[in-house]
Order: structure tokens, then C-alpha cells, then sequence
């Protein structure tokens, strides 16, 4: 099939390796402008030096866009999801997979901007972000070109990237130990993939966590924080607004000094085979705690547990890349709506890799004390709940009278 012609295509650079080669093979194969776009999403790396090493593959001034995207990645798209308490097959925190709508987002807006008729990635043809990418990209413009590296080139292993690199020139950095592992990170979480991970039996090695002190190590007395919730979002710790970015940055520290947030985890890739992974969430992790419980105070019954019954298909579509798409953004509609009372204070405790909720309250608390207390109280007649049991059991007696084999042994 032959290529499209392409004049101009924007590139999710990080300024590494793997994309340095992205850029000059696209400068040889479709012999293209190319524009680079450099996300900050509070991944703790120095974004800047991506702008020189553009420079140096001749990439014009106008045509390098780094941008802080943090305030809006937690604002926009975190605080969004742990308003739904999205959690992957029951552990993972989806730390990569928001990330990477707001990414294409930027990409296509700079594409508008610059006049570019491309966007291109450097996610393998075997995971889940060449989806989450490029159903983002044709989400929000189906007319442009995507132009995905690994599904074209002959480049599949790292010695031919490596060979490549050197053949044109491209810096390989061999200062200090390089890590191993397969590795992404944002304000949210850090994960680890490949190498020994991909054996799932085999412990990680403790000198592989990046971010958060080992439980053994964390320590020996707990700390309690308290944070502040407005409509399911937190909006204080310990009674000093913060904004989204900050918040989760301070309970990163938290959790980071505590333990908190590890996990190993075997998940099903959305392209069919299964991975191990490793994570670090620590404020995430918190968070998740924390909004749990201010909910179990403000939110009715039935709307909750509703809630919770849309929470793994809501986390599947996030998980899977859609969340441009229409069926998400009703589910957050409906979510959202739940969240107009969830306002209010949690008090946590963190102690060695664990976050214990001691004490919520809130305004608009459906919490009674009066109905609730097993001493004496004048607003529940308890012979009430004999009706409703016989009631609720009406079926049964039934169902045992014209049936009564039914549940013989």
C-alpha cells in the first residue's frame, strides 16, 4: 500500500531515543516537516532539553511546542475519572491511559495551528496506546493522517534502533544506569514494564520503585492528613487550598514517604494478550480512599451503588481509549450529576503502605445518628421492619408453598 503524501506532521516527542528516531525517520521516509509537541504532564524529567535536540535534527522554532500540561491533565481528565472511582480489573489506577487522550488532544489542536496534515506516535503495535492515541486523534478529526512508526518500519528490536541511531547520528545517551524497564510516568502514577516483569512469577526487584519508599522502610509512626471535597473534587489538605496540580503532587509526597500506592498486576491489553505491570499511584491511591468515603456520607443508596455498577465499564473505556467518545462523556454526565453533594472533610491515616479512613463529615451528610444508634430512639418504630421483611419475602413463602422441592438437597 503506498504511503500517503504528507507535508507536515506533528510529533508526540519526549526528546529520548525511541522518538529522536521517530523524528528523523520521518524526515527520510515521508520526507516531511515535521512539528514536535513535548507534554509536561509532572512527569519529573526535564522537558526543556527536548527543544535542543529538536533544534538539532533542524526542526524550525516555530514548529517546538512544550507545554505545561499539568493543572489541566489533573483538572480536566484525573479529577474526572476518580470522580467515577475508576479502577482496571479491580487494582489498576489507569495512570497511563488518561494521559494519553489530553495528548492527542494537544496534537490535534497543534495540528490545526501549524497547518499540519498528520499526527504520529511512538506506542508499538502491540499495546494499548497506539489505540488510546489514535482514537483520540480521529475522534476529534477524522480527516487527519496517522502515521504509527512501529506498524511501518523494520526497526523491531532495540539493536536495529540502536544501529539506526548510530548510522544517522542520533545522540545515545550512556551516561549512568539505564533502566531496564519499559517505563511511563505523569503526575499520577510511574509504571514498569518488560525485561524481568515479563516473567509473572518473578518478584520485581526491590531497587526498581522510583517513587515510594518500601512499606518495611516507610515510617514508624502514622500521619493523618485531612482533605477537602467540592462536588467530588478535592479542593483542600488539611485546610489549605491547593490547586488540582498541587494536591495531587502533595499526596504523592504523602504516599511516596508512607509506602503507598505499589502494585504487580497481571491485566488483559485491549489488543488481546495479557502484560504484567508494575505501578506506583501514591496519591492517586489516597485519593481513591478519600473520595470513597466522603461519598459514603453524601451520596443516597441506590445512587451509589448504581454508580458503582457503571464504574468497570466506565474504567474499561477509559482503559481502551475512548474517552472521546459519546458513551463516556454520558456516563460522566450522569456521574457528575452525582458528585452536586459530595462536599465535605475525610480524615485519613497513613501508616506504612496502608490509607485507613478514621473520621468524614459533611453538611450535607445523609448520615442520621438518630435512626442509626443502638440506644434508645424516638425516630424509628422498629416493629416497622417486620411488614417490610415479610414484604420483601413474599415471593419466597410462595414460591415454598406451591413449590417445596425447589431447594430439596
Amino acid at each position: 500500500m503506498a504511503k500517503r503524501e504528507i507535508k507536515k506532521a506533528v510529533l508526540a516527542y519526549s526528546g529520548g531515543l525511541d522518538t529522536s528516531i521517530i523524528l528523523k525517520w520521518l524526515q527520510d521516509e515521508y520526507h516531511c516537516e515535521v512539528v514536535t509537541f513535548t507534554a509536561d504532564l509532572g512527569q519529573g524529567e526535564e522537558v526543556e532539553p527536548a527543544r535542543a535536540k529538536a533544534l538539532e535534527f533542524g526542526i524550525k522554532p516555530e514548529n517546538i511546542f512544550i507545554l505545561d500540561l499539568k493543572e489541566e491533565f489533573v483538572k480536566d481528565f484525573v479529577f474526572p475519572m476518580f470522580r467515577a472511582n475508576a479502577i482496571y480489573e479491580g487494582e489498576y489506577l489507569l495512570g497511563t491511559s488518561i494521559a494519553r487522550p489530553l495528548i492527542a488532544k494537544k496534537q490535534i489542536e497543534i495540528a490545526h495551528q501549524t497547518g499540519a496534515d498528520a499526527v504520529s506516535h511512538g506506542a508499538t503495535g502491540k499495546g494499548n496506546d497506539q489505540v488510546r492515541f489514535e482514537l483520540g486523534y480521529l475522534s476529534l478529526d477524522p480527516e487527519i493522517a496517522v502515521i504509527a512508526p512501529w506498524r511501518e518500519w523494520d526497526l523491531n528490536s532495540r539493536e536495529k534502533l540502536l544501529a539506526y541511531a548510530e548510522k544517522h547520528g542520533i545522540p545515545i545517551d550512556t551516561k549512568g544506569k539505564k533502566s531496564p524497564y519499559s517505563m511511563d510516568a505523569n503526575l499520577l502514577h510511574i509504571s514498569y514494564e518488560g525485561q524481568i516483569l515479563e516473567d509473572p512469577s518473578v518478584e520485581p526487584e526491590p531497587d526498581m520503585w522510583l517513587w515510594t519508599n518500601s512499606p518495611e522502610e516507610a515510617p514508624d509512626t502514622p500521619e493523618y492528613i485531612t482533605i477537602g471535597y467540592e462536588k467530588g473534587d478535592p479542593v483542600s489538605i488539611n485546610g489549605e487550598r491547593l490547586s488540582p496540580a498541587t494536591i495531587l503532587a502533595t499526596l504523592n509526597a504523602y504516599g511516596n514517604t508512607h509506602g503507598i500506592g505499589r502494585i504487580d498486576i497481571v491485566e488483559n491489553r485491549y489488543v488481546g494478550m495479557k502484560a504484567r505491570g508494575c505501578y506506583e499511584t501514591p496519591g492517586g491511591t489516597i485519593l481513591l480512599k478519600g473520595h470513597r468515603a466522603i461519598e459514603s456520607i453524601t451520596l443516597d443508596r441506590e445512587e451509589a451503588h448504581l454508580k458503582d455498577e457503571m464504574m468497570p465499564k466506565y474504567a474499561s473505556l477509559i482503559y481502551n481509549g475512548f474517552w472521546w467518545s459519546p458513551e463516556r462523556e454520558m456516563m460522566q454526565a450522569a456521574i457528575d450529576k452525582t458528585q452536586e453533594q459530595v462536599h465535605g472533610e475525610v480524615r485519613l491515616k497513613l501508616y506504612k503502605g496502608n490509607v485507613t479512613v478514621v473520621g468524614r463529615s459533611s453538611d450535607d451528610s445523609l448520615y442520621s445518628e438518630a435512626h442509626s444508634t443502638f440506644e434508645e430512639d424516638d425516630v424509628y418504630n422498629q416493629q416497622d421492619a417486620e411488614g417490610f421483611i415479610r414484604l420483601n419475602a413474599l415471593r419466597f413463602i410462595i414460591e415454598g408453598k406451591q413449590q417445596p422441592t425447589r431447594h430439596a438437597k
